[in-house]
């Protein structure tokens, strides 16, 4: 069998790559002995060949994703593959799936071959998307995320970044991520009045029926990707001071003030103690029983995970701890908040 999946859309080329290496290793490979993934531009022919004509090994079917054969220079390995391709003499028994990341090809064999290619059964192009059909990939998106996006948002979106996806993958993201944190916020000001229960457990992360507006779409597109709140937090996480006291200026000046960056300082940093905890206990879990468990978005729980494995579960309780102190000095007047969180953030 032979696939090719081209285009200059390489963000939907290489989702549904991942979907064919995924599945074939579920249905046939469950060993993981039997799919082979080569960049052309890099190995040389021998190795090539050599996944080519290799046999399945305690299985049915092998499966072989080329990449970048038709940027690759090597004339003999493209003529030889299409020659046989037109023969039909490769087995029956390997499925060889051809990636490119372009829709046109420099050289006569990379040509030819792009032709040969272009006729088999399974070759699907990935053009960029525009006008209603990238609209309805971005809303689609976000559903599928655990969201919800108004089409003035959708539009804005899809005007601003064009067809980018994998800026827009990205975004989606930190959209559905921010719209979750703010809801979290808010219903915790709400349930507490002027400050936060700190005995409360981390509140579930869904939705609540909160669409992602124009405005939260403005915000991430008008400022620089530095300046959103979820990469403030990351900054703090991460240890690096420097570029968090710039954000944490810079969401002073959008209208944020010091409580609201310390209440998603205190929910990631609780996010990320029990995370760890549950870690220590359980480190095989996957990301979405990890979610699952916690009763926490799947996004949350995997842009966390990255930092769950910088910190023990003491530092954690001991930088919680710190928070908490920070929230009794604010209460009882021990301190102005901004300058008490500035302390926080130079010692974390």
């Amino acid at each position: 069998m032979i696939i090719f999946l081209y285009g200059a859309d390489t963000f939907r080329s290489r989702q549904q790559l991942k979907k064919m290496i995924e599945k074939f290793k579920k249905d046939r490979d469950p060993g993981g002995y039997n799919a082979a993934i080569l960049d052309c531009q890099k190995e040389e022919d021998g190795k090539i060949w050599e996944q080519i004509l290799a046999t399945p090994f305690l299985a049915e079917k092998r499966m072989v994703i080329l990449e970048n054969l038709l940027l690759s220079k090597n004339k003999d390995l493209l003529a030889g593959l299409q020659e046989k391709i037109e023969k039909k003499s490769l087995s029956d028994a390997t499925v060889l799936v051809f990636w490119e990341g372009a829709d046109k090809f420099k050289g006569k064999e990379a040509e030819n071959l792009f032709k040969c290619l272009a006729k088999e059964k399974f070759c699907q192009k990935f053009d960029l998307l525009v006008g209603v059909k990238l609209n309805s990939w971005i809303t689609q998106e976000v559903k599928e995320r655990g969201g919800k996006i108004d089409q003035q948002a959708v539009q804005y979106l899809a005007r601003n970044v064009g067809g980018d996806m994998w800026r827009l993958n990205s975004l989606i993201n930190q959209l559905i991520a921010y719209v979750i944190a703010r809801s979290e916020e808010r219903a915790t000001k709400q349930s507490s009045g002027d400050g936060l229960d700190r005995h409360a457990p981390v509140p579930g992360l869904a939705m609540t029926g909160r669409e992602i507006e124009l405005a939260d779409v403005q915000l991430f597109l008008d400022e620089k990707a530095d300046d959103s709140i979820f990469n403030l937090v990351d900054a703090v996480v991460a240890g690096r001071s420097k570029e968090a006291y710039k954000m944490i200026r810079e969401q002073y000046r959008l209208g944020e003030d010091a409580q609201f960056v310390f209440a998603m300082l205190l929910r990631q940093f609780r996010i990320l103690l029990e995370l760890r905890d549950l870690y220590d206990r359980e480190d095989n879990l996957p990301s979405e029983q990890l979610a699952k468990k916690l009763n926490l978005h799947p996004f949350v729980v995997k842009k966390s995970l990255v930092f769950v494995k910088k910190y023990s579960l003491a530092k954690l309780k001991t930088v919680y701890q710190r928070l908490l102190d920070l929230d009794v000095k604010t209460k009882t007047g021990q301190g102005d908040q901004s300058l008490l969180l500035d302390v926080f953030v130079g010692t974390a």
